[in-house]
């Protein structure tokens, strides 16, 4: 299994930039693209598949998180891609990392539930600005400080 981006491994700054949350939400449609929080295609592709450090496993692919929402999400797209961002990636660009959207082959799920993906393809990159408006957004629409998995 190939965990490399596919003859493909460009500078952060060549990956065509997302740069609002309504575009994003526009991009959800499609449930092959997904999230990612790293230091980018080229950097994964040295650095090999994902590790969980809990369990001291390599995992047989990159760590991702779905974009497209779930049919059972009866609220706005906005809504779960904000929460997407907030919740499964990275507010800034700290330490070199950066969230961007990929497509690849799923060939399993991580301890979290996340998708494991190879032979990926970057898509493109959110914008410090999208990462802003995300999590001003979530704030406004979510009980953020609330339970989100009881389910009474």
């Amino acid at each position: 299994m190939s965990t490399s981006v596919r003859s493909f491994q460009p500078d952060p700054d060549d990956i065509p930039l997302i740069t609002s949350l309504d575009q994003l939400a526009d991009l959800a449609t499609d449930p092959m693209l997904y999230l990612r929080y790293s230091k980018g295609p080229a950097a994964d592709a040295e650095d090999g598949p994902s590790r969980d450090r809990e369990a001291n496993v390599t995992l047989p692919g990159l760590v991702a998180t779905t974009l497209a929402p779930e049919p059972w999400w009866r609220r706005p797209v906005k809504d779960w891609v904000a929460r997407r961002v907030c919740t499964c990636t990275g507010f800034g660009e700290e330490d070199g990392r950066f969230v961007w959207i990929l497509t690849g082959r799923m060939v399993g799920r991580g301890p979290g539930h996340e998708p494991l993906l190879v032979d990926v393809r970057p898509h493109a990159r959110l914008s410090k600005g999208v990462l802003d408006e995300a999590k001003r957004w979530y704030e406004e629409h979510f009980d953020v400080d609330g339970d989100s998995h009881r389910s009474d």
